[in-house]
């Protein structure tokens, strides 16, 4: 399969960051793909969906918190050729919400040290966006 055929994949992701200049990682629970990977909270975008509402939507699911369009920054994103599709996804950064975090899907949060995001196991997608994220914070 040529790379152009094969499908396309968008997903969103968001740096959560707190007063401290730390960055959430969720930890992907056991059976889901790449699982005990570190990765940044997000989610798929469903058909007719914008990216800013499916973050809204899969930051409530994974780790019941609101956060409000106004409060997403569009920052990069990336791209990646995996076996069978391609990812295209788009990363934000926020830095306020409501809520207190808790895992609702099984997995482990830790707040990261933008230093330290490479000591993480990521998928290779989510690797590039760490460098660019240092710079930033």
């Amino acid at each position: 399969m040529t790379e152009s055929a094969l499908p396309i994949l968008t997903v969103v992701a968001v740096a959560l960051v707190d007063v401290d200049g730390r960055v959430l990682l969720a930890q992907r629970p056991e059976g889901k793909a790449m699982a005990g990977l570190w990765e940044f909270p997000g989610g798929k975008i469903h058909p007719g969906e914008s990216p800013e509402a499916a973050l809204i939507r899969e930051l409530k699911e994974e780790i019941d918190i609101d956060v409000t369009e106004a409060c997403l920054a569009p920052f990069t994103f990336a791209s990646h050729r995996y076996e069978k599709f391609h990812l295209l996804m788009p990363l934000y950064v926020c830095r306020r919400w409501k809520g207190v975090m808790r895992p609702r899907e099984g997995q482990t949060l830790a707040w990261v040290r933008p230093l330290k995001l490479g000591d993480y196991p990521m998928p290779p997608a989510d690797k590039p966006l760490i460098a660019m994220l240092q710079d930033l914070l």
